[in-house]
């Protein structure tokens, strides 16, 4: 079970576009990230690990970031070794897991904080989980859910082709990260198998807020740029509004994690987080249209 991750590169190969016949659901992050370009803004969007800090706790609190000014949120499946992410994204892991979190409570949260918004809302998980639970019918069950798409960080680009079909299949995006220190010909590969976006790595490293977000981001979305149409969003280490308008001046998205997860962990009672994660949102909402 998965969070957030930086600093990997994954991807599929063969392209596919968007996903689905018909679009599938999938349609619904194109046409949130097409208004926020419309609007002559980065799209903003918000990370959160299910069943943290319970089942009902996480509903909540991705509901909240998509009312508050979030325009796409990342459902994290939560991991009992999540490798590639930070303390405080491995904390929250940690006491979804004690707490019990199954995927059926994954898929719920995705299913609920949809239903409730209309947004669209992805799924983040490493890909062991998915294996053993089967990638068709994780995908089915997802797209049933209302969930516009699954970003799958270390996923190898050779072995990602039975995935990627089943996600065509059930109208699912798939979305790729690509970090700095992916070589161009890779970056071309593996976005030209991605849907929805392109998430840049704004750093080597694991999940976690910065100080600052670094030239190296600015310089990878321009790289991704000369491969893809996709809209390209930058993630790990926004964690205010003056970082957040920094991305957003170069980035189509920028993708928000471990500072709404602190929030929650910080605060003294489940109200008082969610009051604390909707200021957040409101004011990156903010920092993204400056």
């Amino acid at each position: 079970m998965s969070g957030h991750t930086e600093g990997t590169d994954a991807g599929a190969s063969g392209g596919t576009g968007n996903s689905g016949a018909a679009g599938g659901n999938v349609r619904l992050l194109d046409e949130a990230l097409a208004q926020a370009r419309a609007e002559n803004r980065a799209a903003l969007v918000g990370y959160l690990p299910a069943g943290f800090p319970t089942v009902d706790g996480g509903i909540a609190a991705c509901t909240a970031l998509l009312e508050s000014g979030c325009d796409v949120v990342e459902v994290g499946l939560p991991h009992s070794d999540p490798v590639m992410d930070g303390p405080v994204i491995q904390t929250a892991d940690t006491i979804a897991l004690e707490g019990g979190v199954r995927i059926a409570d994954v898929l719920r949260t995705v299913r609920e904080a949809h239903a409730a918004t209309g947004k669209p809302v992805l799924v983040m998980t490493y890909w062991n989980p998915v294996d053993r639970y089967g990638a068709g019918r994780f995908a089915e069950e997802l797209a049933a859910a209302g969930g516009a798409g699954c970003i799958l960080p270390d996923l190898p680009v050779e072995e990602s082709e039975g995935w990627r079909k089943a996600a065509e299949h059930a109208g699912l995006g798939t979305v790729f990260v690509v970090a700095p220190s992916s070589q161009d010909a890779r970056l071309a590969r593996i976005t030209a198998a991605g849907s929805g976006f392109v998430y840049a790595a704004s750093l080597m490293g694991v999940t976690g807020t910065r100080e600052s977000v670094g030239a190296e981001a600015r310089e990878l979305v321009e790289r991704v740029r000369s491969t893809t149409d996709l809209p390209v969003c930058v993630g790990l280490g926004v964690s205010n509004p003056v970082q957040a308008a920094e991305v957003a001046a170069f980035a189509d998205g920028v993708i928000v994690g471990s500072a709404f997860v602190k929030r929650l962990l910080d605060a003294d009672t489940l109200a008082a987080g969610l009051d604390e994660v909707r200021q957040l949102a409101a004011d990156l909402a903010e920092g993204v249209r400056r």
